[in-house]
């Protein structure tokens, strides 16, 4: 496949986005709209902002998985959950800059490196800086998700290379405590603006399937296109379901409602990179299409989504290949051809 140079953002939004506030009720009413009207907006606004048929390809790997502290209700890496995940050790750097070039010679730009902590120690998030420097040695856009930061601590990653920090709102405020207890959701905020006050761009976004209404899949959409500015990657991520944990077994979410919500996305927050990230395994192909239709313009790409399952680079690339799609690359990001 070839490769193109997009414009995908390579500063923050807060440089080139005139601020909109957005109601809930805004956002309720955009997921009312018949599903045909809502896609049609959606695409344009995609359209007006980026190279429709470019996706930006993205690895993630669990750097340190299982063991967690945290009581999310979502995830099999919480120590107090009887999952098949077991408590690891933290990879050594030569493992994640090994993983890091096999992704980026299988065309991933974008590697992210995430760690089942509720904070990093500086122990730890000293190793992580010299993964964060090796990797920016490859020429590939970076990204870490390692729960809560301390003061300072956004400072070190920048000073690394990191190019952006993912800490996702999961759900709109109202419902957030039903998933989460061990922290809040203004204890996110708190490392978002420590992200934010650093100079890093923010990855920011939210699961749905969770058990949650459509008003309030409305609610973590309006949060996220308020905040000031938007994230620049939003991810939007479907439930995987995962034995052990208290959300197994819950009513799946009808897949054209998370298409809705990709499309919601990008309406509101139309210069963000939107993420299709956990749960594509479970999509079909179809599927899959109408969401690149309604924004989305970034795919997890390999066999594991952190400890899930994620559709294998080949069926990939096959899937681009009949949809006439190509790999975007984003400013500042070197390919070697």
């Amino acid at each position: 496949m070839d490769t193109v140079t997009n414009n995908a953002p390579a500063t923050s939004v807060a440089d080139t986005v005139r601020r909109q506030m957005w109601s809930v009720e805004q956002i309720a009413a955009l997921f009312d709209l018949p599903f045909n009207d809502l896609i049609h907006r959606a695409h344009e606004v995609h359209r007006q902002n980026f190279d429709p048929n470019a996706v930006q390809l993205s690895t993630l790997l669990s750097i340190k998985t299982g063991g967690c502290a945290e009581d999310c209700g979502y995830c099999p890496q919480a120590a107090r959950y009887h999952t098949t995940v077991d408590n690891e050790d933290m990879l050594g750097v030569d493992a994640v800059v090994a993983a890091a070039r096999a992704a980026k010679d299988n065309g991933a730009t974008r590697f992210c490196m995430g760690a089942a902590w509720r904070g990093p120690k500086q122990r730890d998030l000293t190793r992580v800086i010299d993964m964060v420097k090796a990797v920016r040695g490859l020429g590939m856009e970076t990204c870490a998700t390692l729960g809560m930061l301390k003061p300072g601590q956004a400072e070190q990653l920048k000073s690394a290379g990191l190019d952006y920090y993912n800490h996702n709102l999961d759900t709109a405020p109202e419902f957030y405590g039903n998933i989460i207890s061990t922290r809040t959701q203004e204890d996110r905020l708190d490392t978002l603006a420590e992200v934010r006050n650093a100079g890093l761009h923010v990855c920011c976004g939210g699961i749905v399937g969770m058990g949650e209404t459509r008003r309030v899949r409305a609610g973590l959409i309006a949060e996220l296109a308020n905040l000031d500015p938007y994230p620049e990657s939003v991810p939007i991520n479907n439930l995987v379901q995962v034995e052990g944990t208290p959300l197994h077994g819950i009513a799946k979410l009808d897949l054209f409602e998370f298409v809705r919500t990709i499309a919601c996305a990008r309406i509101t927050m139309p210069k963000a990179m939107v993420r299709l990230s956990a749960g594509r395994q479970e999509m079909p192909e179809g599927i899959q299409a109408l969401c690149f239709l309604a924004g989305a313009n970034s795919i997890f790409y390999g066999d594991k989504l952190l400890t899930t399952g994620n559709p294998e680079a080949a069926r990939d690339r096959d899937l681009m290949d009949r949809l006439g799609m190509y790999p975007l690359v984003p400013a500042g990001v070197k390919r070697e051809e």
